[in-house]
């Protein structure tokens, strides 16, 4: 099967992003960076492309102009295995200008959008009991940064 690699859109904070992204997920780290040559279209010597890991996963930043933005139409998940996870990566993604959103989801300061999801929110919602399930659904759709003994509590109150 080919390799499937996301490539990231930046005006020219494609560099940037790379190293505060691999400065937050763990085994991470910068790989090749392309600059722009005397064909352009941008300034000869500006950064072009960053390629970039994040805990493994090849990902790409292109730095390609103004015209295109991120949109939660595309969003990347950090699956957590307990709170202090959720706290990290959810304070860490959404300050230094980054905004937090509903349901787990933060844009981070280059307005790239991330769900911040424990990984016992899925068990919950897949609970046997149905109520118990909706009932974890229903806290959660109530949260920002969705907090596990919140939803364990309204789970077990169903």
């Amino acid at each position: 099967m080919p390799e499937i690699s996301p490539w990231l859109w930046f005006d020219t904070e494609g560099e940037d992003a790379a190293r505060f992204y691999t400065s937050v997920f763990p085994n991470s780290k910068i790989g090749e960076i392309t600059r722009y040559g005397s064909a352009g279209p941008r300034d000869e010597g500006t950064v072009m492309t960053v390629g970039f890991e994040l805990d493994g996963q090849e990902f790409f930043a292109l730095n390609g102009g103004p015209d295109f933005k991120f949109n939660e139409a595309v969003s990347f998940q950090v699956l957590c295995k307990d709170q202090d996870e959720v706290d990290h990566y959810w304070d860490t993604l959404s300050g230094d200008g980054g905004e937090e959103g509903p349901c787990g989801w933060v844009k981070d300061k280059f307005g790239l959008s991330w769900q911040i999801v424990p990984s016992r929110l899925n068990e919950l919602l897949s609970d046997s009991d149905p109520k118990k399930a909706q009932a974890a659904m229903a806290a959660m759709l109530e949260m920002k940064k969705i907090v596990i003994a919140d939803l364990e509590q309204a789970a077990a109150a169903a």
